[in-house]
């Protein structure tokens, strides 16, 4: 059995999905059970849409769930180098060529006389040298086939003709996913690419640079199934719960979530659901893994979880929810103290940092919508503030502020009490902006749209006499 290499390279541009949760651990599988080596690169060259929070928070939930990278973290942003000398390489062989059109203008002429949508005759005549507001194409073979065996799909097999001339870099000078993951891939001796099966149009692209650059022997593919959810439908961040973050947060111990995740798609055989992780890494084997997508099932995982917790000693579990409560509502800790009489009573003020959906107190609701007619309004100005402020207290206060003023609120008092009911489910509480901060962006945002549609719906079923 020959040594591995494999890599995980999310992008830091958001929560840590649940479907490169399990790709980190299949690739993390597979290398374990083959003496390899797991690197973790962060493919950061999307510098509008990056966040330093986001690349914690990728280490953060990779470490939680036990899936030690044995190199990196590399970050492409560090290795322009790199990228620019292969530039260099396809434009020496006139493998690539500058092209200063509009993607709308090539899709036109081509679909005019039936061209791939981004395959560019015009621009690739020109002879344009590179320069500001031209980005560089991959000149694709207008014959024969690109195609590779599929450790799980079998062989995959492109027309050349179906393939666009691809940009491999923006007309702003900066490298592109395919060219900077192609030259990642050969400078780290990459051996096998475990991926999402979304990625399978990438791949003839990604073998096609690889012959160019002349990196030698490609790796191997291996293109996992979707995650989908009970309706069949591809997981979706604005439709079902995918971050990871949540999961932990909701009390989910990391050992049931990766024995979770590893079901997805593959099986140890018979009717065994519950694997420790040494049977996972002994059992688990690619070719096994099934093309056919994977239902992630909630109710499943925690019917997982909820054995995993039945197995611990009744001294374990005190521990495991002790430091799962301590780690959440710990920084908050100075700021209650004062106000309970309880440990109970503490509990009551800091629950809504671990209920997935807070449950709003109604007889406040009432008062706070009687007193603040601008509810609904102000609730969508704190949204739109608190996606761009710092997440800080300072931060969140300042949004706050700004939000009332929309309105035409100025006490900032008046201000965060609609905030504080969406968020906390009533109006009192430890203080408001250092619960936020702790809370995390994201919830926040979600449940305050949630009150915020509340009161539309009530609003609208009132009527302008009824307001």
């Amino acid at each position: 059995m020959s040594t591995a290499r494999v890599r995980m390279a999310p992008s830091p541009t958001g929560y840590f999905h649940v479907g490169s949760a399990r790709t980190a651990l299949f690739n993390w599988l597979f290398a374990r059970q083959r003496g390899g080596t797991f690197v973790l690169r962060i493919e950061d060259t999307d510098a509008l849409r990056n966040r330093a929070e986001h690349t914690e928070g990728i280490e953060r939930a990779m470490q939680w769930l036990g899936l030690d990278w044995d190199e990196g973290p590399y970050f492409q942003s560090e290795r322009g180098a790199l990228y620019e000398a292969a530039i260099e390489q396809l434009l020496d062989q006139d493998l690539v060529y500058a092209c200063d059109c509009t993607p709308d203008l090539v899709a036109q002429r081509n679909k005019a006389v039936g061209r791939p949508p981004g395959y560019d005759g015009f621009c690739r005549d020109r002879h344009l040298g590179p320069g500001p507001g031209r980005l560089l194409r991959f000149r694709t073979p207008a014959t024969g086939t690109t195609s590779w065996k599929d450790i799980i799909r079998g062989e995959v097999v492109y027309e050349n003709a179906s393939i666009e001339d691809f940009s491999v870099r923006k007309s702003n000078g900066q490298p592109l996913f395919i060219l900077a993951n192609v030259v990642d891939d050969g400078d780290m001796a990459i051996t096998h690419v475990v991926r999402g099966e979304d990625h399978v149009p990438n791949t003839p692209k990604h073998l096609l640079l690889w012959e160019a650059l002349g990196l030698g022997p490609p790796p191997v593919f291996a293109h996992l199934p979707l995650l989908v959810n009970e309706s069949r439908q591809k997981l979706s961040k604005r439709r079902d719960k995918v971050a990871l973050e949540d999961y932990r947060d909701e009390g989910y111990l990391p050992e049931a979530m990766v024995n979770y995740l590893a079901l997805l798609g593959w099986s140890p055989g018979g009717d065994r659901e519950v694997l420790s992780r040494q049977e996972m890494i002994d059992e688990f084997r690619l070719e096994d893994v099934k093309s056919s997508p994977a239902f992630f099932d909630q109710q499943k995982l925690s019917s997982v979880n909820a054995a995993y917790l039945r197995s611990l000693s009744p001294g374990e579990l005190a521990e495991r929810a002790g430091q799962w409560l301590n780690t959440r509502w710990a920084p908050l800790a100075p700021l209650v103290q004062e106000r309970a009489r309880t440990l109970a009573e503490i509990y009551g003020m800091v629950d809504f940092l671990y209920l997935p959906d807070v449950k709003i107190d109604q007889a406040d609701w009432v008062k706070v919508r009687r007193q603040q007619p601008a509810f609904a309004a102000l609730l969508e100005a704190a949204e739109a503030g608190f996606a761009g402020c710092e997440w800080d207290a300072t931060g969140i206060r300042d949004a706050t502020l700004a939000a009332g003023a929309t309105v035409g609120v100025s006490a900032l008092g008046k201000a965060q009490a609609p905030v504080r009911l969406a968020v906390t489910g009533r109006t009192v509480g430890p203080p408001l902006f250092e619960s936020l901060a702790l809370l995390g962006r994201r919830r926040t945002i979600v449940r305050l749209a949630a009150a915020r549609d509340r009161a539309v719906r009530e609003d609208q079923a009132q009527g302008p006499q009824g307001r």
